[in-house]
């Protein structure tokens, strides 16, 4: 018996984030684009070549972008925006589409960019018009696949399926119904497959992640249709759904005319035994059995003892692959020199899951060898050795919280008169979100301070400066409610997982959110609590500057979970009340300090939804528990502020207006305010900030662009409902950007002031 082993997918950032630092220099004039070629080319070679060493049997090609998979297949099949199409496709065209402009070419507006289906990965959304059109238009695909067999090896090309394609994008003209685009894109995927089958490739992987839905009839149908069309392309198709079951869908999908089948059997592995009892003779049954989205080391002899029946059943035509696309997880623990040794050794990033791969094979085909009982032995000893951090102190306290602690004294109504007659803010009144710009002095001084070279009085005294000196630019662009700018912080989780118990960190353990843009999530291993306030002195000292009100900054306790590697052996829903805990004293402390707004943001809160929709109840009812756990602590005339960015909201409204924030900030200005009808028609209660400045391109909006803006705005939601405010975090941005951008900000809410006496 021999076990085919292969990849969904590897991370493509480099174990030291060298696609990011590439990117960044080719956007600012630093590297011409041979040499971002360059770059990207030795990752590739790179990435195969450990694959290879692993024992991967089909290395997957298709996996690399220089910004996002959805992208470089809308590039492919022609699908660019005319704003963006200036001549031939070429990689700037890339860049204009995901970040508004590109080293060459003129700026356009970015294409709008939201989660990946319940992941922290932003693709770039499709826009498909009624006479959409599509053809062959960017050559990437095919190069790369003559790249790896050029070095040797057998490659399995990974494309995003034909039906998820048309779900995830958006139409835009006319409505009309995506569906009806099917026969057309059907055409141009038999002739993408066409052109592997001419370069030699025996097997492709259709990602269909939109089966862990709960579809619609006509979206089933549209399955049967794509694949009856496209098993005449003489290649042998991989069926891949991952993030959920598709059990739902098992008589559909068994039914599909395709080689092979790629299960998640790390989210649901109960949906093994009805798809391998329903295989055709011939069909490949890949077991999605190394979780791809979390870092803790598998149990491979548990795994090996779950599988071993279906090893015996199937044979070579069972497969073992990680559950997803390694792209959620780190890319090399190797170089974690300095990570606690008990903690390093309950982890696998994707290099070291790769050999999980191997030895689980190992285990199956060869269970009596001395290898396979060595594997066992340490899983074994891994489990004795990581009994959970447990804190009786913070059991107790989620034992005794009552109805009382989850919600605030007051209804909304009550609250806005308390908070208007202490705040005294303007109507359309202007803030920002929380972050000013990391400047490279910025983190070459946390850099220096980290490395010991600079005294903790010092680095306190030369943040203290900079934080005066982003105090007095807001005052300077006459903005209404300040923040104090967070230079003192890393990431927006990482910052607080740092000072909580029960909470880990790496050094290299990167993952890519979207484009250059990496996030390192925390480890929580323990139960978690906040030994001393976080923020307080920040806060404080900020405020000291000025009579305007400052925002005290937190992270909420939904998007620190879902931004983490969560340790696996507690319901994710008892660690969000355990931070929901930390974060609710750190209200309290910044409350009795005179604090008088205070944002607790959630930008992942629709992340975690369950795929299926049925079962969103359970999460969104712990998810607001979580939020109103923190917030409940909050006086009447406190004003608590939440923020979320890049989600959709039409079918999670409810659940929104039941976090009861006083005010709530979201993006939309790629959408044109289109995110705001669902607003309006729920007739939210409280007050509103939509974002009217697209901070994710370098883009300065005018003043009549954001005028406009919230001219829209203002027909959806009352005036006294409304705040004026960018889409997000302005960290990534430069000065230079900055502040032209929020000077036109203030002027637009001026000249809208004017406008309405």
């Amino acid at each position: 018996m021999s076990i085919t082993l292969h990849n969904l997918g590897f991370p493509r950032i480099g174990r030291r984030r060298e696609l990011k630092f590439a990117l960044e220099q080719y956007w600012r004039g630093e590297l011409t684009q041979p040499q971002l070629l360059t770059v990207a080319a030795e990752l590739r070679r790179t990435h195969w070549q450990w694959q290879a060493e692993a024992g991967i049997d089909l290395l997957p090609v298709g996996d690399f972008a220089y910004y996002d998979q959805v992208l470089t297949l809308s590039a492919t099949l022609g699908v660019i925006p005319p704003r963006h199409r200036q001549g031939e496709i070429d990689l700037d065209t890339l860049f204009r589409v995901a970040r508004g402009r590109a080293p060459s070419g003129q700026p356009a507006a970015a294409a709008e960019m939201t989660k990946y289906f319940n992941s922290n990965y932003h693709y770039l959304v499709p826009e498909l018009t009624a006479t959409q059109q599509f053809s062959i238009r960017w050559p990437q695909l095919f190069e790369e696949v003559q790249e790896a067999q050029a070095l040797g090896y057998q490659v399995k090309p990974v494309l995003l399926g034909p039906v998820t394609f048309l779900h995830l994008a958006k139409t835009v003209g006319e409505p009309f119904d995506k569906l009806q685009l099917l026969p057309s894109l059907l055409q141009s995927y038999q002739q993408l497959l066409a052109r592997f089958a001419e370069l030699g490739v025996e097997w492709v992987q259709l990602d269909e992640p939109a089966l862990a839905l709960e579809l619609a009839p006509d979206w089933q149908q549209a399955y049967e249709t794509a694949y009856v069309t496209l098993q005449t392309v003489p290649v042998k198709l991989l069926l891949a759904s991952y993030y959920g079951s598709v059990a739902h869908h098992q008589s559909l999908i068994s039914a599909l005319p395709v080689a092979g089948l790629h299960l998640d059997l790390v989210t649901a592995p109960e949906q093994l035994a009805p798809f391998a009892a329903a295989l055709r003779p011939a069909q490949v049954l890949s077991a999605g059995v190394i979780n791809g989205r979390n870092v803790w080391a598998a149990e491979l002899d548990l795994l090996a003892q779950a599988l071993a029946p279906y090893a015996q059943q199937l044979g070579e035509r069972l497969w073992l692959a990680p559950s997803c696309s390694l792209l959620h997880t780190p890319v090399d623990l190797t170089l974690e020199t300095e990570l606690d040794p008990e903690l390093k050794a309950r982890l696998a990033f994707a290099r070291q899951k790769l050999t999980e791969l191997q030895q689980l094979q190992q285990l199956l085909q060869y269970p009596t060898s001395d290898a396979a009982q060595a594997i066992i032995a340490h899983c074994q000893q891994r489990r004795a050795q990581q009994a959970a951090a447990v804190d009786a102190k913070v059991t107790a306290r989620l034992a005794a919280l009552g109805a009382e602690d989850f919600k605030r004294q007051s209804v909304f109504l009550q609250r806005q008169v308390q908070q208007q007659a202490t705040l005294r803010l303007p109507l359309l009144p202007t803030t920002t979100i929380g972050s000013f710009p990391q400047t490279a002095a910025i983190r070459q001084l946390r850099n220096r301070w980290r490395s010991g070279e600079l005294a903790d009085v010092e680095y306190t005294r030369l943040l203290q400066q900079i934080t005066r000196d982003t105090i007095e630019r807001q005052l300077k662009l006459g903005l209404d409610v300040l923040v104090h700018g967070e230079a003192e912080r890393n990431d927006m989780v990482e910052y607080f997982g740092e000072q909580l118990q029960g909470i880990g960190f790496t050094r290299f353990g990167w993952v890519q959110s979207y484009g250059s843009r990496c996030v390192k999530p925390p480890l929580i291993y323990g139960d978690v609590s906040r030994p001393q306030p976080m923020t307080l002195a920040w806060a404080e000292y900020a405020q000291s500057l000025t009579d305007k009100p400052v925002k005290g900054m937190l992270t909420g306790p939904v998007t620190i979970l879902h931004w983490s590697f969560v340790r696996e052996d507690l319901p994710r829903e008892t660690i969000a009340y355990q931070l929901g805990l930390a974060i609710r004293d750190e209200v309290a402390d910044l409350q009795q300090a005179g604090i008088r707004i205070i944002q607790i943001d959630e930008p992942a809160f629709r992340e975690g939804l369950p795929l299926k929709q049925s079962d969103w109840k359970t999460y969104l009812d712990w998810a607001v528990a979580a939020f109103r756990l923190c917030a409940s602590v909050a006086r009447d005339d406190t004003q608590i502020h939440t923020h979320m960015c890049y989600s959709e909201f039409n079918d999670t409204i409810e659940a929104i207006a039941a976090m009861d924030a006083d005010v709530i900030t979201i993006e939309t200005s790629r959408s044109h305010m289109a995110l705001l009808d669902v607003f309006e028609a729920f007739d939210y209660p409280n007050e509103i900030g939509p974002g009217v400045y697209d901070i994710h391109s370098p883009n300065i909006p005018t003043v009549a662009e954001m005028v406009a803006l919230m001219q829209q705005a203002a027909k959806r939601i009352p005036l006294r409902q409304l705040w004026v405010n960018p889409d997000c975090g302005l960290k990534t941005r430069r000065w230079e950007e900055v502040e032209p951008a929020l000077r036109h900000m203030v002027a637009a809410a001026r000249e809208l002031r004017r406008q309405l006496g």
